[in-house]
């Protein structure tokens, strides 16, 4: 069982600390990424995926700390963002031995970073995980924790598509409009709920069938499409990513009808420059880490002695939140992308700075 902590400028990154977990014996090879503390401890879920190499999940895990960083920031939290990653595919890796040689490791950091649900994750993996660990958040019901956080998610992501429709349509009511979703998983099914008692028209898609077969089954007025290549073109008002990152590139902006984008998937934009291809294609992008932050929220709350009620009211402020940044990014002229980092970078140098003033231990 082995770990190596290997510096941030080895990676060009700005990020604080990255460590390689290894344990032999469980099959565990994971990477814990932690971008900043300047707010608070980190906290971001593990996603456990099958990665094609430890190259391509140490990408993926340096982009998602920095996501939660700024996520974290911007929701007016006192977290720190960090990530984790599990490489391998958890539906013939995942064990009890594996989760707990886990938290070994994430304990083994001490409270600089919290873990939490991610993609291939669930609450009963965290209660796993914490007979090893006193550092994990997104707990099971039974065991004093939030359970799923996927449910505050969708309903930050539908405050702020209710807060983008106000800005582009100058009324924030949902009722008629198109919204195509795709990924239809753990957030996604609950945003379409969330559409549907507000009236929109859903269409959705997923590669997993069964998803999609369970979600029409409870909703039968939805409309499925075959894949998201059909999703994106067809004529919607709405378009909302829900599945991995990545979800805009150029060929989808190139098609897409929609005038807002605005979806539960990290990392949307594809690559550097898509924020302003969006606006010159006259499509308003609700930044992914700004309306996504409803389960980050909850699990954050659970650090309190959760309640539902109290975290579902800090979610709601996303709708407060995700208008301010797009009114800040028309009046500066910038997209709303730059926008909502520079709100989250203005927060962590002014609130950060302040760890710098030494305060005597109670």
């Amino acid at each position: 069982m082995t770990d190596s902590s290997t510096p941030p400028s080895a990676f060009g990154t700005e990020h604080e600390q990255v460590v390689f977990c290894h344990d032999e014996a469980s099959g565990l090879k994971a990477i814990i990424a932690i971008y900043s503390t300047a707010l608070g401890p980190a906290l971001g879920g593990t996603r456990f995926y099958p990665y094609g190499s430890e190259q391509e999940a140490l990408a993926d895990v340096l982009n998602l700390s920095q996501g939660m960083a700024y996520k974290a920031a911007l929701a007016g939290l006192d977290l720190g963002g960090g990530k984790a990653v599990i490489i391998g595919d958890p539906n013939t890796l995942k064990s009890e031995a594996l989760l707990r040689a886990y938290g070994r490791f994430v304990q083994s950091i001490n409270g600089r970073y919290y873990t939490a649900c991610d993609v291939g994750t669930f609450s009963p993996d965290m209660d796993i995980i914490a007979r090893e660990c006193d550092f994990v958040t997104g707990r099971t019901v039974e065991h004093g924790g939030a359970g799923d956080s996927s449910v505050l998610t969708a309903f930050g992501v539908y405050q702020g598509m209710r807060a983008s429709a106000f800005h582009v349509w100058g009324d924030a009511s949902l009722a008629g409009k198109t919204v195509g979703v795709a990924g239809v998983g753990k957030v996604g099914r609950h945003l379409v709920g969330l559409l549907l008692e507000e009236k929109a028209n859903v269409v959705v898609t997923d590669v997993y069938a069964p998803a999609v077969e369970a979600l029409k089954e409870k909703h039968p007025e939805i409309r499925v499409v075959a894949d998201t290549a059909a999703l994106v073109r067809e004529p919607l008002d709405i378009y909302a990513p829900c599945a991995l990152g990545g979800a805009l590139d150029d060929e989808v902006v190139g098609v897409l009808s929609a005038k807002i984008v605005c979806g539960a998937a990290n990392n949307q934009l594809a690559h550097e420059g898509i924020d302003k291809l969006l606006e010159e294609h006259g499509i308003t992008y609700a930044p992914d880490y700004c309306v996504n932050a409803g389960g980050l929220v909850q699990v954050a709350d659970e650090l309190e002695g959760f309640n539902f009620d109290r975290a579902k009211v800090r979610a709601a402020k996303i709708y407060d939140t995700t208008l301010s940044v797009l009114e800040h990014a028309k009046s500066e002229g910038v997209t709303p992308a730059v926008a909502a980092d520079r709100v989250a970078e203005q927060r962590m140098r002014e609130v950060g700075r302040l760890r710098s003033v030494w305060l005597p231990k109670s």
